[in-house]
């Protein structure tokens, strides 16, 4: 695969062989006690998002696509030697019951692998309190829904805590393409594009 320009993505098909990134040994150790191996797209993933490109990654259900867009997110957590000053990646569904999964789903290897890596739920059903105190101690992973975000960057507080922003993760792209949710979506990604130049954008898509 060739390597992206500066500022453009890459499609990242299911298949193929990649060369994948050098794990931190606390997932190393976690990968090893699962008896798993990463699989060619998700070693390319990360390999060409941990070098500042955004990427899209097509696989069916079961593919390995939540790995897939996390892994360079749990590589960089990992390997920081502080906590961070503001949310680090933003991942964004369009259910808000998939973001609650997600949140499960990653609970686990940072649990196992004793990694320090904060995850927070922004959704229409979270309560304001909570919200709050996600704005005055940002989490280290903010699942949250185009809508969410859309209130979020149009406040003081939510800017403040995107503004360390690395990653965004794009979860269902193909459930958004072409829908006014969809529309919502890259008006934010557009605000976001300002307020952290230096993120990079993983696409998720089934088809």
């Amino acid at each position: 695969m060739q390597s992206a320009k500066p500022g453009e993505g890459k499609r990242v098909p299911r298949a193929g062989v990649a060369r994948g990134p050098d794990l931190p040994p606390a997932l190393a150790r976690w990968f090893a006690a699962q008896g798993w191996q990463l699989r060619p797209h998700q070693a390319e993933v990360a390999r060409h998002a941990l070098a500042g490109r955004s990427v899209l990654l097509v696989a069916p259900t079961g593919g390995g696509k939540t790995l897939g867009g996390f892994l360079p997110s749990l590589i960089e957590l990992a390997g920081r030697t502080k906590g961070g000053r503001g949310v680090h990646t933003l991942y964004l569904s369009p259910l808000k019951a998939l973001a609650a999964d997600i949140a499960r789903n990653l609970a686990r290897p940072i649990m196992e692998a004793g990694l320090d890596i904060s995850i927070g739920i922004r959704t229409g059903d979270t309560p304001q309190p909570e919200r709050a105190a996600q704005m005055r101690r940002p989490p280290d992973i903010l699942l949250t829904t185009p809508e969410q975000l859309a209130l979020l960057i149009a406040s003081a507080e939510g800017v403040r805590a995107l503004s360390a922003l690395r990653c965004v993760v794009i979860d269902e792209l193909h459930a958004l393409a072409g829908t006014k949710r969809g529309e919502l979506l890259a008006l934010g990604l557009a605000r976001l594009s300002r307020l952290a130049p230096a993120s990079r954008r993983i696409g998720l898509s089934a088809t």
